[in-house]
């Protein structure tokens, strides 16, 4: 391609971000682009968010719906945020200004499950759709877009809205061209067709986002990079936690339940994540894929060493050096990388029918195996449940990942009861700190209790776990699951009340 717009006539349409936040109007709902910090559109919302705040300064509110793929970055988030501009945010987010306003109760968040976003807009759970805002890396002859370096709900945002408006990012790679994956096969109940995918290397649809040119109301050029926040150097802990998981692995390989090249791996986003990436690595493993939401550094990492032949994602999500690795040896990370859509990346049958590996941080678990993802004290949110769900209702294996304690000790992560359940006992395999790793597989609530206690606790809350389980299977009126209801979430409240779990 020798230039960014194609069509003739969306180059008409060309127009400054300004001019196109004009034709953005009060109380819309809007579908934009983006997925942990990728792909999202960087200047119209920030134009939008110079109007709000030029509009509310003479008087008159002017707030809109926003959907995404997950989160955002500053740009867009942020901006909004700032100008309280958001009346209602879906489904996953990741800005302070934002996730301040939400839990000061000053905006309504939507926290659901990404695989359910795309179906819950197109059943009209959300309404009408009144504007998509998407980036693209270009505009084709026929109006189609080449997706930037996130997918998400795009197909959906462009199917289904009234009106788009276009980013045509000139940052974003033309050498992405025959990366990404766009499935147009998904119906509505009871119409609905088995999705043909049986291994992460299918591809399934089409390189490109069909996109109905009489939609569009405006072009904007933008040149700006992704959100691209340095990862943490690996610590200990986190090795710690790696190390427990990859032995595990090789336990379940000489049980004959994994082979060798063990199941296609989902890994949330983090410091954790990317150490049990990079165990793999110094494992000795090879020949490994991965089916999972996002492509981190670690991700590059395995596939350039061969420890991973392809991996299957619906975004980016990288390092300042992680992109200039990309950008350095794109045609050979192209042939090896598939993004789709995240109703494709997240859907629970194609989960289930490749036996995912799922692998995915907490804010704490109980006793019993119930998991905690999102809230802290189970009233703030913090980002929320984002993929998470999806892998662990239906992946092969469940595992979650967290470090024993917070705040220098002054929290526990392993807790009586957790304040807010986000997975059930029913969805978690593994739980998994540096003090060791819980295989909960087949055990009973008591079982699961004295192995959670065992191996994961850390040694200052280890005794104060196991004196609540005799308390509690001494004193409770139903010995399945014991707990001492006046108790259960005591550590939350003396946190609240003194800043530390610990008794006094």
């Amino acid at each position: 391609m020798d230039k960014r717009i194609g069509h003739a006539g969306l180059a008409s349409r060309v127009m400054t971000a300004a001019q196109a936040a004009e034709l953005i109007d009060p109380g819309m709902t809007i579908g934009m682009s983006g997925f942990t910090g990728a792909g999202y559109p960087k200047a119209v919302p920030k134009a939008l968010a110079d109007r709000m705040m030029a509009t509310q300064g003479h008087g008159d509110p002017f707030r809109v719906r926003v959907l995404t793929g997950a989160s955002t970055a500053p740009e867009l988030d942020g901006a909004l945020a700032r100008a309280d501009g958001i009346d209602m945010r879906l489904p996953y987010q990741s800005d302070p200004e934002l996730r301040a306003r939400i839990n000061r109760g000053e905006m309504d968040y939507l926290d659901i499950h990404l695989s359910h976003v795309a179906q819950y807009a197109w059943f009209g759970f959300f309404g009408k759709l009144d504007l998509a805002v998407i980036e693209a890396t270009a505009i084709l002859p026929d109006g189609s877009l080449l997706p930037s370096s996130s997918v998400g709900n795009n197909k959906t945002w462009l199917d289904l809205a009234d009106k788009v408006i276009i980013e045509v990012n000139h940052w974003q790679p033309l050498e992405m061209d025959g990366m990404h994956d766009i499935y147009y096969g998904t119906a509505l109940p009871p119409h609905r067709r088995p999705i043909p995918l049986i291994k992460p290397d299918d591809r399934i649809g089409e390189p490109y986002l069909r996109c109905d040119p009489d939609k569009v109301i405006a072009v904007v050029e933008t040149h700006a990079p992704d959100r691209n926040s340095a990862f943490a150097p690996i610590d200990e802990t986190s090795k710690r936690i790696a190390g427990h998981l990859i032995e595990f692995f090789r336990h379940e390989i000489a049980k004959g339940r994994l082979s060798p090249q063990l199941l296609p791996l989902q890994s949330g986003v983090g410091n954790i994540a990317n150490a049990v990436l990079a165990g793999l690595q110094e494992g000795g493993f090879s020949g490994l894929t991965a089916y999972t939401e996002v492509i981190q550094d670690c991700m590059l990492d395995l596939l350039a060493n061969g420890v991973v032949s392809v991996a299957s994602a619906t975004s980016f999500s990288l390092s300042p050096v992680g992109i200039e690795r990309f950008l350095a040896d794109i045609e050979f990370f192209r042939k090896r990388i598939i993004l789709r859509t995240q109703e494709i990346s997240n859907h629970p049958e194609l989960v289930r029918r490749l036996g995912c590996i799922a692998m995915n941080g907490m804010v704490e678990a109980d006793i019993y195996g119930n998991v905690n993802s999102t809230h802290v004290a189970g009233t703030s949110i913090i980002n929320g449940i984002g993929g998470s769900g999806d892998f662990a209702r239906n992946g092969f294996l469940s595992c979650f990942l967290t470090p024993s304690t917070a705040k220098n000790g002054a929290i526990s992560c392993l807790v009586p009861m957790v304040s807010h359940v986000d997975h059930t006992e029913h969805d978690v395999s593994v739980l998994v700190t540096e003090q060791g790793l819980a295989d909960l597989r087949g055990l009973s609530p008591r079982q699961r209790a004295k192995v959670v206690i065992e191996h994961c606790a850390h040694p200052t809350y280890r005794p104060l776990l196991q004196d609540y389980f005799e308390r509690a299977l001494h004193s409770s009126r139903g010995k399945h699951t014991p707990h001492l209801l006046a108790e259960a979430l005591a550590w939350h409240e003396r946190f609240l009340e003194t800043g530390d779990m610990r008794p006094k």
